[in-house]
C-alpha cells in the first residue's frame, strides 16, 4: 500500500498533462501512487495518461463521463489506497521536494489535517511570470481561511484521508462513493470543502514554506470569469451559513470584501477595468477590514483597477515588461 496518493483530475488536458505527470514521477519521495481521472476527455488526454501509466507503475488511470472538477476529485479519493491524498490539476506542477515536504509536515504535526505551500505562477507556456501565491503558513483560523483561503488553489495542499473521512457524504442520488467535494459546484468546490473541515472538525491547518506548486494562469479558464466567480462564492455562503451562524455573522461582511477584492485584481489581468472599479468600490462598502489588515494590497488594487480603466491593458503589459526584464 502506498503511503500517499496524487490525485490528478484531467479533462481535454492533452497539452499540459505530460508535464504535469513527468513532474510527479520526479518526486523525490518515492512511496506514492498517481491517480490519473479521466473525466470524460474527447481529445488525447486518455492515450497521454495510459502511455505514461505503462512507463511508471505507480501510475493509474481511470476514466468515467464528465463529472466536473470536484466529480473527478471525489472519484480519485474513493480510489486511493494512499494515508495522505494531495491533488494535481492536469496543467499545474509540483516541484520535486514537494510530497516529500508535506509528508515530513503530517508527521511530525499530528494534528494538522491539511498541509500546503505557497505556489508560483506559471504562463500557459509554463514559464514563471513573477507572480506568487506567498500565504499565511501558522495560526490559521477559519476566519483566515474564510477571508484570504491561504490554501490558495487546488493543487496546493496535501490532506489526511481520516481529515476528508470526517467530511465525506453520500447524497440520496449517489450509488458508488462518498463525495467529500461538492460536486454541485463548478467553482469555489475548494473553498467550500476547506470551510466544512474548519468549521466541523477539530484538524488544524498549516503551511510549509516554499513555493513548491506551480499554478499555470489561463486567462480563458473558470477563474477569469467574474461573474460567476461570484455567484458560485454567494451560493457556498449560503449553504454553510446554517452551519455556523454566529461565524457568519461575524466574518461574512469582511469575507466578502476579501472576494470582490480578489475579483478586481482578476478584472485588472483580464483588462477589464470598468467591471473592476464597480468591484472595488463594492469590497469598500462592504467592509473596510481589507485596507485596516492589508492597506498596501487594498490601495495597489483601487489604483491598478482605476489605472485600467482609463488606460485600458496598458498598465498591465508595461508591469509584465518589467518583471519580464528583471527575471532577464
Amino acid at each position: 500500500m502506498p503511503y500517499a496518493t496524487i490525485v490528478v483530475p484531467a479533462y481535454n488536458a492533452s497539452a499540459t498533462l505530460p508535464a504535469t505527470l513527468a513532474s510527479l514521477s520526479a518526486q523525490t519521495f518515492r512511496d506514492f501512487e498517481v491517480v490519473i481521472i479521466d473525466d470524460g476527455s474527447i481529445d488525447d488526454t486518455a492515450l497521454i495518461a495510459s502511455i505514461h501509466a505503462a512507463s511508471d507503475s505507480r501510475f493509474r488511470v481511470l476514466h468515467q463521463f464528465n463529472r466536473g472538477l470536484a466529480g473527478a476529485r471525489n472519484s480519485g479519493i474513493a480510489e486511493a489506497q494512499g494515508e495522505v491524498i494531495g491533488f494535481c490539476d492536469a496543467d499545474d506542477l509540483w516541484m520535486p521536494e514537494k510530497l516529500a515536504t508535506h509528508v515530513d509536515h503530517l508527521l511530525g504535526k499530528p494534528d494538522v489535517g491539511i498541509s500546503y505551500s505557497g505556489s508560483a505562477m506559471i504562463d500557459e507556456a509554463g514559464q514563471r511570470i513573477g507572480h506568487a501565491q506567498r500565504p499565511r503558513l501558522y495560526g490559521v483560523t477559519p476566519a483566515h481561511v474564510f477571508k484570504r483561503n491561504p490554501i490558495g488553489n487546488g493543487s496546493a495542499p496535501v490532506i489526511r484521508r481520516e481529515a476528508l473521512a470526517e467530511i465525506a457524504w453520500r447524497p440520496a442520488s449517489e450509488m458508488k462513493r462518498d463525495w467529500i467535494f461538492d460536486e454541485t459546484f463548478r467553482q469555489s468546490e475548494d473553498i467550500e470543502c476547506w470551510m466544512r473541515l474548519c468549521l466541523c472538525t477539530d484538524w488544524i491547518i498549516a503551511g510549509v514554506p516554499g513555493l513548491l506548486t506551480e499554478y499555470r494562469v489561463n486567462s480563458t479558464g473558470l477563474s477569469a470569469n467574474v461573474d460567476a466567480q461570484l455567484a458560485s462564492w454567494e451560493r457556498m455562503v449560503s449553504k454553510l451559513r446554517p452551519t455556523a451562524s454566529e461565524f457568519f455573522a461575524r466574518y461574512e461582511a469582511a469575507a466578502r470584501a476579501y472576494q470582490l477584492r480578489y475579483l478586481a485584481r482578476r478584472a485588472v489581468s483580464s483588462g477589464d477595468g470598468e467591471t473592476a472599479c464597480a468591484l472595488i468600490a463594492r469590497a469598500y462598502r462592504e467592509s473596510a477590514r481589507p485596507i485596516l489588515e492589508e492597506p498596501l494590497r487594498s490601495v495597489s488594487t483601487l489604483l491598478a483597477a482605476h489605472a485600467t480603466a482609463r488606460f485600458g491593458d496598458l498598465p498591465m503589459t508595461l508591469a509584465r515588461s518589467v518583471l519580464r526584464v528583471a527575471r532577464a
